[in-house]
């Protein structure tokens, strides 16, 4: 007969297995389970070949957290498939200035928060981790040189990061602008243009007139040559006589001014006589206007002379018509 399992014993082994459980996931898992994480969701328009679940999220290169999951949504109405990448970032990994742990603690303290880091640029960009494996990660940056592009597609409530193309999609999109535009380019119509100018450049470089043209460039330049090597005989002389010009020219102009310093000091005591000249010459004729005023002496003495000849004047002529005055009087 077959012992009957008691039921204590097999409650106590479940208690025991599961305490075991909690702390090997603690000790194992770092405490990452009781861990408050803040989930933000990318709409990646690049291939996701080699970003798996559990791939880093590195802000500029320092690991800051895990990508979460990964899906696909299509928009039945314009047949369009978004990719949303859910990442995981441990506030506990970013601190302000201060040194205090960043992160959020309510919902619309992390919507604020996510706004905010947006605001100043904040963008994701899938990066390789290796280019044997081709695994790739998630690499937070500021680019805010770059546009944001935002989905605006509301997925399980995350707030959205907006994301940039990585660089090879770059110059991939870079290369095919430029395809684009040289296709639009009227090629033909070009090329032909060309080849008709290169055919009347042709002809004119075969041309009598051009080969005329070059002999009498060859021959102008000979003769240029010629010149200049006349030129560089004879500035040799010539290049003496000036210097022997100028020193003669030198040698006259000290001997000039030599000659001409007496000269100008004895202008320079003529000037001075003739200002000394020039003052007595006012002091007389200030005396001589002082003389000649109406109330001066003299100028009352030629009154009386006038008087007097006025009256000589006046007698004269009563004689002259009677002559008889003198002798019988008036």
């Amino acid at each position: 007969m077959s012992k009957q399992a008691n039921p204590l014993a097999i409650g106590t082994f479940l208690v025991g297995a599961l305490t075991l459980l909690v702390v090997a996931l603690m000790v194992f898992g770092g405490g990452q389970f009781f861990k408050e994480k803040n989930r933000f969701v990318i709409f990646f328009d690049s291939a996701l070949n080699g970003l798996n679940v559990g791939a880093p999220v590195k802000l500029q290169g320092v690991q800051i957290g895990n990508v979460n999951e990964i899906s696909l949504v299509m928009d039945e109405a314009t047949g369009r498939v978004f990719k949303p990448v859910v990442i995981e970032i441990d506030p506990a990994l970013l601190r302000d200035v201060s040194g205090q742990q960043g992160g959020a603690h309510t919902e619309k303290q992390h919507r604020q928060a996510a706004q905010k880091l947006i605001d100043l640029g904040l963008k994701g960009r899938l990066e390789t981790q290796s280019l044997l494996t081709g695994l790739l990660y998630v690499d937070l940056n500021f680019h805010a040189d770059k546009p944001m592009n935002l989905v605006k597609l509301d997925y399980k409530n995350l707030p959205e990061l907006p994301s940039v193309p990585t660089t090879v999609d770059e110059i991939r999109n870079t290369a095919d602008e430029i395809i684009n535009r040289a296709k639009q380019l009227p090629l033909e119509d070009t090329l032909k243009n060309l080849s008709e100018t290169l055919v009347e450049i042709r002809g004119l470089l075969q041309s009598d007139d051009t080969r005329k043209s070059m002999a009498a460039l060859a021959k102008s330049l000979q003769e240029t040559q010629k010149l200049m090597a006349t030129l560089n005989s004879q500035s040799g002389p010539l290049l003496t006589n000036a210097n022997g010009a100028l020193s003669d020219t030198r040698t006259t102009l000290q001997e000039l001014n030599k000659q001409l310093l007496p000269v100008l000091k004895a202008v320079e005591t003529s000037l001075n006589t003739a200002t000394q000249v020039m003052q007595s010459s006012q002091g007389t004729l200030a005396a001589v206007e002082a003389m000649a005023a109406p109330d001066a002496p003299l100028s009352q003495a030629m009154q009386e002379m006038r008087n007097a000849a006025r009256a000589l004047k006046d007698l004269g002529e009563s004689l002259e018509r009677r002559p008889s005055a003198i002798i019988y009087g008036k």
